[in-house]
């Protein structure tokens, strides 16, 4: 496809990196041909790069087929998810799980991504509900304030909570940065 075709969270390949498209600008400075400053994502390391193409430049876009995924345990293998139509034994290394390891629990449902037979990314839900473990008693009464404390939750991350959470509540979790959203 030509760079012209590109549009924001198309997923391109670029040598072996699987690249999201988060921004495009179309750019045409004085009397010069026009160009395309495409902002990419790397889906792998999560890097971000500022690339410039001209409209005819070409651009080969990834075909992914998405499967539903349940997460089931981790051992020295790797991560081990089962295929929810096959009802496969799929093992992810943990290179690929990255971050995401942090809001994995039994039987959470995941979207695995696949070029080929080949697994590419492990994307989550946008938010997880996750039980409080460890965190110091609640504070009756302040349920307004912006002050925040330190929680470890049931996956063992760590986050900051608003000082009424107290052990065992579940809360929400935004799986994008790893925010308190609220109580489940």
């Amino acid at each position: 496809m030509k760079a012209s075709e590109l549009k924001k969270g198309m997923i391109i390949i670029e040598g072996n990196n699987f690249l999201t498209v988060v921004d495009v600008d179309h750019k045409t400075p004085g009397n010069l041909r026009a160009i395309y400053q495409i902002t990419l994502k790397n889906m792998i390391t999560g890097r971000v790069n500022s690339v410039r193409y001209n409209p005819s430049d070409s651009v080969e876009e990834a075909s992914l087929e998405s499967k539903k995924g349940q997460y089931l345990f981790h051992d020295h293998a790797g991560f081990h998810f089962m295929d929810m139509e096959t009802y496969d034994s799929i093992v992810l290394p943990d290179e690929l799980i990255g971050d995401i390891k942090n809001y994995l629990k039994e039987n959470l449902e995941i979207e695995i991504l696949y070029h080929g037979h080949t697994p590419i990314i492990v994307e989550t839900p946008v938010s997880i509900n996750l039980k409080v473990t460890e965190t110091t008693p609640g504070i009756k009464g302040d349920t307004v304030g912006k002050s925040m404390k330190s929680a470890v939750l049931e996956t063992g991350m760590k986050i900051n909570v608003p000082l009424f959470v107290n052990e065992g509540d579940v809360i929400s979790v935004d799986t994008r940065d790893g925010k308190y959203l609220g109580r489940a």
